[in-house]
């Protein structure tokens, strides 16, 4: 994999963790840009396995998932990286949803009313809690384009 523009940051803290005040699991989301999800190379996924993390089973458009495990169980996650294709439009979503929530309180007490909703009602798996708070998280990507 190559890197044109060494200057960029291509690592970021995001989710809920990342958003000042929000309630969160202990589980950190980074996000990684590469230049072309296509191709990223067998060397960059040993790399991340021999630190810990192992690429899931995730479907999502534009994205590879990979989790870092409490121990060899793995049923608790500690970590999740979401690849992604540098300062395409999944990245600058996320990193504008991320500064959005950290510089609106309004949108932040939303988001929190959201995910407090959810436990409230439901317990299951991360896609069901993705897609409970999913369209709340479009309304704010919309606002990017605006």
């Amino acid at each position: 994999m190559k890197y044109t523009n060494l200057e960029e940051y291509r690592i970021e803290h995001i989710g809920s963790t990342a958003i000042k005040g929000m309630s969160a699991k202990p589980l950190i989301d980074i996000i990684v840009g590469v230049d072309d999800l296509q191709e990223v190379e067998k060397p960059l996924f040993k790399s991340f396995s021999e630190a810990g993390f192992l690429r899931l089973k995730v479907e999502r458009p534009g994205e590879i998932v990979l989790a870092k495990f409490t121990d060899d169980t793995y049923k608790e996650k500690t970590h999740f990286i979401h690849l992604v294709e540098f300062q395409k439009e999944l990245w600058n979503n996320l990193i504008f949803f991320r500064d959005h929530l950290n510089s609106n309180e309004d949108a932040r007490k939303q988001y929190l009313e959201i995910k407090l909703e959810y436990l409230k009602d439901s317990s299951t798996g991360i896609n069901e809690y993705t897609d409970f708070k999913e369209e709340f998280v479009k309304k704010i990507f919309a606002k990017r384009t605006k």
